[in-house]
């Protein structure tokens, strides 16, 4: 009887089980069906063979609730991109390496206020002390590896190894600022953690994180790449578009490690997503310290944390970080009090994967988005209408430094801002008289007036920077003028040089490994070069009036110095 009764239990039980998961599978299918439908839809210009793509992984609570590949893997073969297709991930890289340092100072073999010094001896004293926990947020103010490279001659796809950045690091000799000043984004500062890690522990920082995270959380796919020739299965290989249709390659021969070069698939990122609510691989101390934000030394906090971004989206809390490099780009975003993420990896240069992130997020979280915005509405106040008589004083020039022109119009009764010759408009909303923020809200500009009704200066905040500007009109100088910023200028810390000429009525910079440069006047003794990397150029005098040198600064690099060999006539 009792062994009847225990067999006709587990029946009953076992029937329950099955009609529960059954119930979850056709709720999942009558609902998911839609939802899919719309995502696809986002990715049907690239869901076909003879076009680049991306792997995209939804989750929800700890469970994948769609996976999909679009496009191709290899153009050449026809290889389709699947969920488990190995991406080059480029920056999302950052937070496995700000792992590796939050779970070796939670095991007590580093201090996040020490000194890089204690661990890489032989970096250049500066005379004020860099703290691992400065690399981390990007604070450090050391100049950012890509940018010197580029200034040195390199292309960025040479091979590049570890090696190469470490002896660029050891020849630095001045910072972009002091460290803590303010936040300025710095691949050479994970390059110099991931060594940190392999320093402390003997071992390669490869071999390491496939150790100590990727075997414990089972990312059987994910490795730092740190060999160029290494032969790795079921990759993706990366293009951009050409203007007449069809795409090129985009070769990239990196073998270095910590900024970038994390190889890994939409597959395993889940694993890796969900850790961050789970906390299996380095517990709930390590979890909460890769969340916690740097802080600059006025007290600010930015919103840069351990290799993730803390934000906002449509009222929600995201924590996210792209990537790209060459042909590849990457987003993983979370949206932790929804326990829902989106996963996005591609191999085309123009795939913007965090917009498509948000686009797959408004499908699956429009529900949570409704609520946040209704609240948002109930406290709105009404548009501003501006007093449009100002527009006319606001518009013209403003230039930022290192390099950023910004041309402020007014066209009817709007304010448009474009921010390079040519470049796409951007419509301002009004907040003052004097405020504006653009039509994402990314961005606000402020014109500041001086007592008489002038604009002084016209202040821009993106994000964790904040810029001021100089309205001017760009100065205009003749064949006979530009002669005398001619002549050879050597920067001694890259071991590189570049010639100054005059050609065509245009002052133009000659590098070995580069095109010509041309650089074009701004204001008093300052030029702005057209190429990323050699942006503004400001010349040096002595107290004879006679030019000696010039500093050079761009994005990520700051008054880099270049000497002049000899005596530079002034004509």
């Amino acid at each position: 009887m009792k062994k009847t009764q225990v067999i006709l239990i587990s029946i009953l039980l076992l029937a329950a089980l099955t009609a529960s998961t059954t119930c979850k599978k056709d709720l999942r299918k009558n609902g998911g069906d839609a939802l899919t439908a719309k995502v696809d839809e986002l990715f049907a210009n690239w869901d076909k063979p003879d076009s680049p793509g991306a792997s995209l992984a939804v989750i929800k609570k700890g469970e994948v609730i769609y996976k999909k590949g679009y496009g191709s893997a290899h153009l050449e073969y026809d290889i389709p991109i699947t969920p488990s297709t190995v991406f080059h991930v480029a920056s999302v890289s950052k937070q496995f390496t700000a792992f590796a340092i939050a779970m070796l100072a939670d095991q007590g073999g580093l201090s996040l206020d020490d000194d890089i010094r204690k661990h890489l001896p032989e970096l250049h004293d500066f005379g004020r002390t860099i703290t691992i926990r400065h690399l981390v947020h990007h604070i450090s103010g050391m100049r950012d590896q890509w940018e010197l490279l580029a200034v040195a001659g390199w292309r960025l796809d040479d091979v590049i190894t570890t090696e190469h950045i470490l002896k660029m690091a050891r020849n630095q000799r001045e910072l972009n600022f002091e460290p803590g000043y303010q936040y300025l984004y710095c691949n050479m500062g994970f390059t110099l953690l991931a060594e940190i890690v392999a320093s402390i522990t003997g071992k390669s920082f490869r071999e390491w994180t496939e150790e100590n995270i990727f075997k414990p959380l089972g990312m059987s796919d994910t490795q730092f790449y740190d060999d160029h020739e290494r032969i790795v299965k079921n990759r993706a290989y990366s293009y951009s578009p050409l203007r007449d249709n069809g795409f090129r390659k985009r070769r990239l021969n990196y073998a270095n490690v910590g900024a970038t070069s994390l190889f890994t698939t939409a597959d395993d990122l889940v694993k890796w997503v969900n850790n961050f609510d789970k906390g299996r691989v380095g517990g709930k101390d390590v979890i909460e310290q890769m969340h916690q934000q740097g802080v600059l030394n006025d007290g600010k906090q930015i919103s840069y944390a351990f290799g993730l971004v803390i934000g906002e989206y449509k009222g929600l809390k995201t924590v996210s970080h792209s990537g790209g490099d060459a042909g590849y780009r990457s987003h993983v975003v979370r949206f932790p009090e929804q326990k829902f993420a989106v996963v996005i990896l591609s191999n085309l240069s123009s795939f913007n994967t965090s917009r498509m992130a948000r686009q797959v997020a408004d499908i699956y979280l429009s529900d949570a988005i409704k609520k946040k915005q209704a609240k948002a509405k109930q406290v709105e106040q009404e548009e501003f209408e501006p007093d449009t008589s100002w527009f006319e004083v606001f518009a013209g020039k403003y230039y930022f430094e290192p390099g950023l022109i910004m041309t402020i119009i007014k066209e009817k009764d709007q304010l448009i801002a474009q921010e390079r010759e040519n470049g796409p408009k951007t419509k301002l909303i009004s907040v003052s008289d004097t405020e504006f923020t653009v039509r994402d809200e990314t961005g606000k500009l402020t014109f500041n007036l001086n007592n008489i009704g002038d604009v002084k200066s016209l202040s821009y905040v993106v994000g964790d920077n904040v810029m001021t500007g100089e309205k001017f009109v760009p100065a205009n100088l003749d064949a006979r003028q530009l002669e005398e910023f001619a002549g050879e200028f050597v920067c001694n810390e890259l071991s590189t040089h570049y010639t100054l000429v005059v050609q065509e009525g245009k002052l133009v910079a000659q590098h070995q490994r580069h095109s010509d440069i041309r650089l074009n006047p701004t204001k008093k003794d300052m030029f702005l070069g057209e190429q990323w990397f050699f942006r503004q150029v400001r010349f040096i005098r002595n107290s004879e009036n006679r030019i000696t040198g010039f500093r050079l600064s761009g994005g990520r690099v700051r008054n880099l110095l270049f000497d002049g060999i000899g005596e530079v006539d002034i004509g």
